[in-house]
């Protein structure tokens, strides 16, 4: 059986220098805090669950590493996906809460550097990603294959954004000179990136095929969104969080980087050690711990992501 390992692109404490770190936290806060002001004029009754019901499965599917021909591993960012589903500034609260419960629960990405791992994880990949299907759906039109193609080349380019960012911010850093990170970040993701591709290019296909409402629902609709919609997107986030145990035991993109530039061991742990690993302590059975782990955080995250949205649709101005 195969477990999971630390995940893509997310930065642990020790790699950044504190002053860089400190910069990637202001940047974070004021770009949600200007997501939350964007996302009161878009949200309506019905997007509120839907961002949940997206966090959720995002969540499930980044615990299930894919490996890749280098030896190394990947996942489902979902930026890219969640953009596209419900526009950029609703996906930058969705990466928020999904980001934010990976680091403080699962010690998945250190807290200092938190802010960087939300800006290339989840805003820059949203915005990036968001802005490459649109320009292939401006260029090709408006057909099924068209939103595939634009969702498949997003995909990638925002994995490639989220590694040049990350590779820029070790060299400022001094953890890894740019010659040497950029590189070697721009390739390994470039292959991660195709995995990506067929993974939100199949996510996008089955909802048009299902819910073809959800895509571009950024969008004010009138209603609530469907029980049953979201009981089965729940369904299907816990389904997902049941197979995490198949994740690749390959490093990760970012980790092999650092392994073999030899900075791995600048990593600090994790002051806070609630499920470390993405493990249930004192489980004797790893399998079982870690489905209840990461069912149990696709249930946290679901719930932040909806008290995100009613929170921010409770404070938009009337007749909005």
């Amino acid at each position: 059986m195969m477990f999971l390992t630390p995940q893509p692109l997310h930065l642990p404490d020790g790699f950044l220098h504190p002053g860089v770190a400190i910069v990637g936290w202001v940047l974070a806060a004021l770009l949600i805090a200007l997501a939350i002001r964007q996302t009161r004029k878009q949200l309506g009754e019905r997007q509120i669950p839907l961002m949940g019901v997206l966090a959720a499965f995002i969540f499930a599917a980044q615990a299930i590493n894919f490996p890749v021909a280098t030896g190394t591993s990947g996942h489902l960012l979902g930026g890219a996906l969640a953009a596209i589903a419900m526009g950029p500034w609703a996906a930058t609260l969705i990466m928020t809460a999904v980001i934010a419960v990976q680091g403080l629960l699962f010690q998945d990405g250190g807290l200092l550097v938190m802010g960087w791992n939300i800006l290339n994880m989840g805003i820059l990949t949203a915005f990036g990603g968001y802005a490459v299907y649109a320009l292939v759906r401006r260029l090709s039109g408006d057909s099924r294959s068209s939103k595939l193609a634009g969702a498949a080349a997003g995909a990638w380019v925002s994995v490639e954004i989220g590694a040049i960012a990350t590779a820029i911010e070790l060299a400022v850093s001094g953890t890894s000179p740019l010659r040497l990170a950029l590189p070697a970040m721009a390739s390994v993701h470039a292959l991660i990136g195709i995995g990506e591709s067929f993974l939100t290019a199949g996510a996008v296909a089955f909802l048009l095929a299902t819910r073809p409402e959800v895509l571009g629902s950024a969008q004010k609709a009138p209603g609530r969104a469907s029980s049953s919609v979201v009981l089965v997107g729940l369904m299907i986030a816990l389904g997902t969080a049941a197979i995490s145990p198949l994740a690749s035991p390959n490093p990760d993109g970012l980790e092999a980087v650092a392994e073999r530039q030899g900075f791995l061991g600048l990593g600090l742990p994790s002051p806070i050690s609630l499920l470390p690993d993405y493990l249930v302590p004192g489980l004797e059975d790893p399998t079982l711990a870690t489905i209840l782990a990461v069912g149990a955080g696709a249930l946290v995250v679901f719930a932040v992501a909806w008290l995100v949205g009613r929170a921010t649709r409770s404070h938009a101005p009337s007749g909005k």
